[in-house]
């Protein structure tokens, strides 16, 4: 029985996780459940799956959650703050993390349970972004799996061969293509951008997600994201990442080789695929996914990625080319933007201009040699730069 720790348990990714774990009862069981805020779905969920221990970051949720669970027998023990993130992220019992909390939030119980030597399923991209020479290196010193979770990511590595830690090129990797569905607004005349609402920015095509990353795929620094994480997950650089926009969401990324082949990773847009995937490997396991049909397909489409519809896109390649702490603080400035936009404090295309200013605003530094403290601190003047922005933009 693998113990399993869920980072992020009442989020969609959680949500879809426990529902895997649930579909195998004798393979595993869930030891630890965490959430921000949400008490009152982490206390349905730990009546349905009992974990040993339930973490609420905020202090109030936490007494919130033991008054919700005052009467249920074995009681889970809750614990507060990123500590108990952590705590639950390096149990010995637990076999298994899946890192979903959303942002640069989820950075140290993700770097806990890599240097735990746990089998890490990753789906907070930003832990990679912010941190990416930390966390590789904690992954390598301790032994530890690390498992893409992204769709895309979670494609690519089904793609390739199981050496290809030995370097792309060794084997006969061309590059990456990495799709994106280009999200609601691919479409919409430029000038028709400045009026998008929240509410339009989060109606995803294909995808139920969250409203952070929602909107992050509608401006497409989701993708941008992506290509940083897919850079250090795969050990390559952005000239051998190809975006490419692909509506229908079917095919979850490509790998191009050197004679010509092309492997692709096709199925229904639903979480659920990666999760299982990452959970069974090696082998596979039943994901409660509908089969693919073809046929209701019916026809795949491919467009070039418009830089001057998708100004973030841009921004997230400069700074995978710049390096160094300029990847912190794009990912930082961009948490600030998008929540402010939520807010209706910016508009739509006011999102890339406080990222852009702030990049422009905060000179690159390098990172060789630097630890933890220093990154957060750079994310840390980051989102006071970008919030310095927001407030100029709202007047």
């Amino acid at each position: 029985m693998i113990g399993v720790t869920v980072l992020g348990a009442t989020g969609s990714i959680g949500v879809s996780t426990l529902d895997v774990l649930a579909r195998h009862p004798d393979r595993f069981r869930a030891v630890a459940l965490t959430a921000n805020t949400d008490a009152e779905r982490l206390a349905e969920q730990c009546r349905r799956h009992r974990p040993r221990y339930a973490v609420m970051v905020d202090p109030e949720a936490a007494r919130r959650l033991g008054e919700l669970l005052a009467d249920m027998p074995g009681r889970p023990e809750i614990l507060t703050g990123v500590e108990g993130l952590e705590q639950v992220s390096a149990l010995p019992e637990v076999g298994y993390v899946m890192a979903a909390i959303v942002g640069a939030a989820g950075l140290r119980p993700t770097l806990a349970a890599a240097r735990a030597g746990k089998r890490v399923l990753l789906a907070n991209k930003e832990s990679l972004v912010v941190a990416g020479a930390l966390l590789m290196q904690a992954v390598a010193d301790s032994g530890a799996e690390l498992l893409p979770i992204d769709s895309e990511h979670n494609a690519i590595f089904q793609c390739l061969p199981p050496n290809f830690s030995d370097g792309l090129e060794r084997v006969g990797v061309r590059r990456i293509l990495l799709t994106a569905s280009g999200g609601p607004f691919r479409d919409w005349p430029l000038e028709r951008l400045s009026s998008v609402t929240p509410e339009q920015a989060c109606a995803h095509p294909t995808w139920d997600m969250g409203r952070k990353i929602s909107v992050d795929s509608a401006t497409m620094m989701n993708k941008g994201l992506e290509v940083i994480e897919a850079c250090w997950l795969f050990g390559t650089d952005t000239d051998h990442v190809q975006v490419v926009v692909h509506p229908q969401s079917v095919i979850h990324s490509l790998v191009q080789y050197e004679d010509g082949s092309v492997l692709a990773q096709l199925g229904n847009p639903d979480m659920r695929t990666p999760i299982a995937h990452a959970m069974g490997w090696p082998e596979r396991i039943d994901s409660g996914v509908t089969p693919l049909d073809l046929f209701a397909v019916a026809r795949l489409d491919f467009q070039e990625p418009d830089f001057a519809r998708f100004p973030c896109l841009r921004l997230a390649f400069e700074s995978a080319r710049a390096g160094g702490t300029a990847p912190a603080v794009l990912n930082a400035a961009n948490e600030i933007a998008v929540a402010a936009f939520l807010e209706r404090r910016i508009d739509f295309p006011g999102i890339a201009a406080v990222v852009e200013g702030t990049l422009e605003a905060l000179p690159r530094e390098s990172v060789e040699g630097q630890g933890l403290e220093f990154l957060l601190d750079v994310d840390r003047r980051a989102r006071e730069q970008a919030e310095r922005l927001v407030q100029a933009q709202a007047g």
